[in-house]
C-alpha cells in the first residue's frame, strides 16, 4: 500500500497528506512536547492540520490537561493530550495569535488568525469560552483563497449541474443553497458566484466571516459588536448599483425581506439557508412573513445537500450487496451477483476509518410554472416535494443511493448523514 494519500476536504478540494496521517502526527507532536515551548509547538500543528485538510481544530480542557483533537472529512480524531502545566501556555499562546484577552477567562471570545499571521493566504476564526475545567478553544480553518471547485466536481449529477446553469443564467432572481452546517452550502454558493465572476458585473458578497477572497468582487464583513449585520449590509448594498450579491446566510425575516425584493428588482442573489428539503425552504420563507406571490416570483432554484464521506482508494474492498441491500438500493434480488460495491478497509491512508474524502450529495429544485402555481396555493412542503418528484427531480435519498451504487460511498455512512431508514 502505498503511503501517498490524499484528503478532500468540506470545500471540496484535494490536499496532500500521505506523510502526516494521525499516526505518523501524533509521534511528531510528542517528540517536541518536551523540547519545544508552545510557540512551535502550536505552529507545527497548524502548518500539518492545513496539509491535512482538516477544518477545525478542538483544544478541550479535561482533569488530566488538555485535548486536542482534529476534525478530518468531517469527522474528529484525537491527535494530542497536553499535560496541565502546559494547557495555560497553549491557550495564551492561542489567545494572543488570535487577538483575544488572554487575562479573561469568564465568559466567551471570538478570535481571528490572520493570513498575514500565519505567512500565508490562510485564515483561522477562532472560538471559546469557559468550561468546567478551564477554557476551551475551537478554531475554524478557512478554506485556501486560490483554490475554486467547479460545480461539476461538486458531486451533482449532470441534469442537475445543467438546471442550475441555467437558473444562475437567469437576468434575476434568488439561488439558495440549503442543508444543515458543515454541508458545504458555502462551497456551493461560491461555485455559483465564480461562474458570475465577469468584469462586466457588479459583484459583492455579505459574509460572517468571509470565507474566500475573490478577485473582482467586493467582500463586506458583517460586524454583530456594532450592529453592523446581514440586514443592514444588505439595506447599503442595494444603493451600490448591485449586479449581483451574494448573502452569506439569510438568518431572520428581516435579512429575508430584503433578500425577496432585491430577486424581484433585477439583481441575483446568492445565499444560504437552515432548511432539511428544498421544499422545506418555502415553509421557511413562508414563516418569515413573506407572501406566496413574493416567494414565487422571487426564488428561482433551491439546492439541498449534505456531505458523504468516500470509500478510501487506496485501502477497499469489493462485495456483493445482501437482500436487505438490495432492498434499500431498490437491486432485484436475482441481480444482486452482478452488482459490486465498496466499502473502506481501516488502514493508516485513512485514519483507520475506511473513508477518505467527500463528495456532496444534492436535491436541486426548480421553481418552474407548475411549482410557482403550488407555491401560490399556499401547497405544503410535502405537496410540492411530490410534484417536483413528479417532475423529473432526484432526491437526497436516490442522489445519495447512486453514489452508493456507483462504489463512491457506503450504505452505512448514507445511513449516518441522512438517517434513512432501510
Amino acid at each position: 500500500m502505498s503511503n501517498e494519500q490524499s484528503v478532500e476536504t468540506e470545500d471540496g478540494f484535494t490536499h496532500p497528506g500521505g506523510e502526516v496521517r494521525q499516526k505518523a502526527l501524533q509521534e511528531e507532536l510528542r517528540s517536541l512536547i518536551d523540547v519545544v515551548g508552545p510557540g512551535p509547538l502550536v505552529d507545527l500543528l497548524l502548518e500539518r492540520a492545513f496539509e491535512l485538510g482538516a477544518t477545525d481544530i478542538h483544544f478541550d480542557p479535561r482533569p488530566d490537561g488538555l485535548r486536542i483533537r482534529l476534525r478530518v472529512d468531517g469527522i474528529l480524531h484525537d491527535i494530542l493530550q497536553l499535560s496541565p502545566a502546559m494547557t495555560s501556555q497553549v491557550i495564551s499562546r492561542l489567545k494572543l495569535m488570535a487577538g483575544m484577552d488572554i487575562t479573561e477567562r469568564r465568559y466567551a471570545q471570538d478570535g481571528h488568525i490572520s493570513n498575514a499571521v500565519l505567512k500565508g493566504k490562510r485564515d483561522i476564526r477562532v472560538g471559546g469560552g469557559p468550561t468546567l475545567y478551564g477554557e476551551r478553544l475551537v478554531l475554524r480553518l478557512m478554506p485556501n483563497s486560490a483554490d475554486f471547485v467547479s460545480l461539476e466536481q461538486l458531486g451533482l449529477e449532470s441534469i442537475q449541474t445543467e438546471k442550475i446553469k441555467k437558473q444562475i443564467n437567469s437576468p434575476y432572481g434568488m439561488i439558495l443553497s440549503v442543508g444543515p452546517v458543515g454541508s458545504g452550502k458555502s462551497t456551493t454558493m461560491y461555485s455559483c458566484l465564480n461562474l458570475l465572476n465577469d468584469p462586466m458585473r457588479s459583484l459583492i458578497t455579505i459574509e460572517d466571516p468571509v470565507e474566500r477572497r475573490m478577485d473582482g468582487v467586493n467582500q463586506i464583513q458583517v460586524e454583530q459588536k456594532i450592529d453592523f449585520s446581514f440586514a443592514e449590509a444588505l439595506r447599503g448594498v442595494l444603493r451600490q448599483d448591485p449586479d449581483v450579491i451574494m448573502v452569506g446566510e439569510i438568518r431572520d425575516p428581516e435579512t429575508a425581506h430584503i433578500a425577496v425584493r432585491a430577486g424581484l428588482t433585477g439583481i441575483r442573489v446568492l445565499s444560504t439557508l437552515h432548511a432539511n428539503e428544498t421544499t422545506a425552504t418555502i415553509d421557511v420563507f413562508r414563516d418569515f412573513g413573506i407572501p406566496p406571490m413574493f416567494i414565487a416570483d422571487s426564488v428561482n432554484c433551491v439546492i439541498s445537500q449534505r456531505l458523504l464521506r468516500k470509500v478510501c482508494t487506496e485501502a477497499n474492498e469489493e462485495y456483493h450487496p445482501d437482500q436487505a441491500a438490495c432492498e434499500f438500493l431498490g437491486i432485484p434480488h436475482d441481480q444482486a451477483e452482478t452488482v459490486t460495491l465498496k466499502r473502506g478497509v481501516p488502514a493508516d491512508c485513512n485514519f483507520h476509518t475506511g473513508f477518505s474524502g467527500r463528495t456532496g450529495v444534492f436535491e436541486v429544485l426548480t421553481v418552474d410554472s407548475e411549482i410557482r402555481e403550488a407555491i401560490l396555493k399556499n401547497k405544503s412542503a410535502r405537496e410540492l416535494q411530490r410534484l417536483a418528484v413528479e417532475r423529473g427531480m432526484i432526491t437526497l435519498e436516490q442522489a445519495a443511493k447512486n453514489k452508493v451504487l456507483a462504489g463512491v460511498t457506503t450504505i452505512e455512512e448514507l445511513h449516518r448523514v441522512l438517517a434513512f431508514s432501510a
